[in-house]
């Protein structure tokens, strides 16, 4: 439940700010755009214990953030997840959007249609693209150690999810448990992958 609690409040989280961030890129044109691309495509291959290392760094005593006192939680945990995915999101869902006919959004300007509702139509015709960069995201998230170890602390009943716990049993000599875990681990995954899909396939059959 600890591990389902974060991956969903780090993936909502990317939702929201990847989502709209992919859109803006896409279909608006503003000074520093192609810096902003850069750091989105640059932050999808952003090695995770380097963000974790920096949420570490924030969440500090000395750090800027420190007086939050977040480390060692669920919060720190989602932050630093949330980092993580928001690139993944974000980038997928811009290049989604710019695969889009930009002939479409004229023929809508075209018949009326207010900036807001052209966005909203280019966004629902590449609905798919988003799909897959939430399930990059939810990948990244659900399957991350290295952060998790670093502002989490592994800590039993608090901090300690399936990831972190599948390591620790193996450090151990625990390996039936940890296979047991990474079982668990993959199913929760697999639903999750499986429900996106059929979701997918019920959008794709009223186009």
């Amino acid at each position: 439940m600890r591990s389902l609690q974060v991956t969903v409040s780090a993936l909502t989280l990317s939702a929201l700010i990847g989502i709209p961030a992919g859109v803006i890129l896409a279909l608006s044109r503003f000074p520093g755009r192609r810096l902003i691309t850069t750091l989105i495509y640059t932050g999808m291959g952003l090695p995770p214990v380097v963000v974790g290392l920096a949420v570490y760094l924030l969440l500090s005593r000395s750090g800027p953030l420190g007086n939050w006192g977040w480390l060692f939680s669920m919060q720190a945990m989602i932050m630093g997840q949330t980092i993580i995915a928001v690139p993944l999101v974000a980038g997928v869902t811009m290049s989604s959007v710019l695969g889009v006919d930009p002939a479409l959004r004229m023929q809508i300007r075209a018949i009326g249609a207010t900036r807001w509702q052209s966005t909203i139509t280019m966004l629902y015709e590449a609905r798919f693209g988003v799909i897959v960069g939430l399930v990059a995201g939810f990948g990244a998230i659900i399957s991350e150690v290295g952060a998790v170890m670093l502002v989490g602390g592994n800590i039993d009943g608090r901090t300690r999810v399936l990831t972190t716990a599948v390591v620790l049993e193996t450090r151990q000599g625990n390996f039936d448990v940890a296979l047991a875990l990474g079982i668990i681990l993959l199913g929760l995954s697999f639903i999750t992958n499986l429900i996106m899909v059929i979701g997918q396939g019920r959008a794709g059959e009223t186009r």
